[in-house]
């Protein structure tokens, strides 16, 4: 593939902390993580950030942290139809059940406004999705959450850097889960953060992750469910480095995507694209394309992208009702119209800080010739 959806490249600084970890013998979760877990915050202006294996553990341990505030098994967590499995599985691993609601055609992100109509007696939090790095419409969202009593977790997995009206995402709500997969910006192989401004969710998180036990108790005094969600510190080496050189990356791919959103403009006849908003600050994750004509062939667009060197994804779909996995649920094909829309006739590709510009004009050309042939 010549368009892949990311890359890796290691480099001096991440090597260094590498020999670092292999001189003291020690890879499990140490030094380096205690590191990583300070820069983070300090980068992004957060009081705590807590390292985890996965941005899937992030949100597991983060939806865990709940039961110390009053939640119990088989509670409901709100969280948009259309999204990475992950949010919505972390939902379940906790012992919650996901409540989905619909999404923005525009956006792609959860419908503020279909919030409400979802609470019931037996929800104790919204999980908002900042998908493909696009911030959430967070103003409605925590008056819902403040009239209802409810917590905010923000996945913010695809959204490092982003920003809401000034704010930076992942602690505008309660607290922020982060991946630090390949695809992202800051990359580590594997691994996630959860942030937060609390200092009380940041002690039930640490605790969470490290098997329940209490923060800096290595004994066997085990006080909630937890889990071993550990980060280790080969993993936190590569993410130093991303600290190192998150401004840089971030300003080239928000010049990657604009460049190619002005090269493809001409297009905006066939598709939805991304937009970004005065008050907002988007974090490029990807490249989301959503066909305006659901008689368009998805599939075969699909095909000749990656038939020319683009890899793509489709656009991840309604989980409730285009995914067998939540079946159980009973929902029905038609509650989730928006998310079922974009499932059937949405694709991304990757939008990362390795493109050069000649990259960026074979992808719109590509695209271009598509719709021209």
């Amino acid at each position: 593939m010549r368009i892949n959806f990311g890359d890796l490249v290691i480099g001096d600084t991440a090597k260094k902390y590498l020999q670092k970890a292999i001189d003291k013998n020690w890879v499990s979760e140490g030094d380096n993580v205690k590191q990583f877990e300070k820069e983070f915050a300090e980068l992004f202006g957060y009081k705590y950030a807590i390292a985890t294996s996965s941005g899937t553990d992030a949100d597991i341990v983060a939806c865990s942290s709940l039961y110390d505030f009053g939640a119990n098994r088989g509670d409901e967590i709100i969280v948009p139809s259309l999204c990475f499995v992950a949010a919505a599985n972390s939902i379940l691993a906790a012992g919650f059940i996901p409540k989905f609601v619909d999404v923005e055609l525009e956006t792609l992100n959860i419908d503020p406004l279909k919030i409400e109509e979802a609470i019931t007696e037996k929800t104790r939090a919204i999980m908002v999705v900042h998908t493909m790095g696009k911030p959430c419409e967070m103003d409605t969202i925590l008056k819902i959450a403040q009239k209802h009593n409810l917590k905010v977790i923000e996945d913010a997995c695809e959204a490092h850097g982003a920003t809401y009206k000034g704010k930076v995402v992942g602690t505008i709500g309660d607290m922020g889960a982060f991946s630090f997969y390949t695809a992202h910006q800051i990359i580590c192989g594997e691994g996630g953060m959860v942030a937060t401004n609390d200092e009380k969710i940041a002690d039930v998180v640490r605790s969470v992750k490290s098997h329940g036990r209490p923060v800096g108790n290595l004994y066997f005094d085990f006080q909630r469910v937890g889990y071993n969600s550990k980060m280790n510190d080969l993993e936190a080496a590569l993410g130093l480095e991303g600290i190192e050189t998150f401004k840089g990356f971030f300003t080239t791919r928000k010049n990657n995507l604009y460049r190619l959103l002005d090269l493809t403009k001409e297009l905006s006849e066939y598709f939805y694209f991304i937009k970004e908003e005065d008050y907002e600050k988007i974090s490029p994750h990807a490249f989301p394309l959503v066909l305006k004509d659901e008689k368009s062939d998805r599939d075969q667009l699909y095909k000749y992208l990656e038939s020319n060197g683009i890899q793509c994804k489709t656009l991840f779909g309604s989980l409730p009702t285009q995914h067998t996995v939540y079946k159980f649920l009973n929902y029905k094909f038609g509650d989730f119209p928006v998310s079922e829309y974009i499932g059937q006739n949405g694709l991304h590709f990757g939008m990362h800080q390795y493109l050069s510009d000649d990259d960026l004009v074979f992808i719109s050309d590509t695209l271009i010739k598509y719709f021209n042939k």
